[in-house]
């Protein structure tokens, strides 16, 4: 079921643009999930993942100081009687009292699903009036499993198990935008 070992997964490419409304990020993740959390899904378990982008602005004298930061979160499932997979995307956290407003996906197979938790395509992660364009930025990126969503007898079983854990990160420096005159 796994395609390669739990320490190759990285954040490939990440590309920022800015626009007129704001900062967009787009980015592939190459990722394997963790073989604990394959057979999980496979079993009908829905798993839990957390994007999360912060932009902050660089100043020498304290610490950066955060301009923005936006969160997206993915719940992935698998119905064992269709045998499809099903994505749903939300800004906000999954609850047991609905969904809320999510966007869904099915799926036929599994790498067709991973390959939609991977991918980010223009996601806005600030608005332009917060990035100031005589200053530079720092975007830092993370995307993890999220094991406080799971079913309590995981979250207990899963506490300092390795084969759990599935974080990636990556930092890229936004810089200055020259004068244009």
């Amino acid at each position: 079921m796994a395609a390669g070992p739990a320490g190759a997964s990285e954040v490939s490419e990440l590309r920022l643009e800015r626009e007129d409304d704001g900062l967009y990020l787009s980015t592939t993740l190459q990722i394997t999930l963790p073989e604990l959390a394959e057979d999980a899904l496979y079993k009908g378990i829905p798993m839990f993942f957390v994007a999360e982008a912060q932009v902050t602005r660089d100043r020498w004298y304290w610490y950066d100081r955060q301009v923005a930061e936006t969160t997206r979160y993915m719940r992935l499932s698998y119905q064992p009687l269709t045998r499809r997979w099903r994505l749903n995307m939300s800004a906000v956290p999954f609850t047991n009292s609905g969904l809320g407003v999510v966007l869904g996906q099915t799926f036929d197979d599994y790498a067709d699903a991973m390959s939609a938790v991977q991918r980010f395509s223009r996601w806005r992660i600030a608005d332009n009036d917060v990035i100031e364009p005589d200053a530079a930025h720092t975007v830092h990126f993370r995307f993890r499993l999220d094991m406080s969503q799971l079913p309590r007898p995981f979250q207990i079983g899963a506490v300092g198990r390795s084969g759990w854990n599935l974080l990636v990160s990556r930092s890229q420096r936004l810089g200055a935008e020259p004068a244009s005159k």
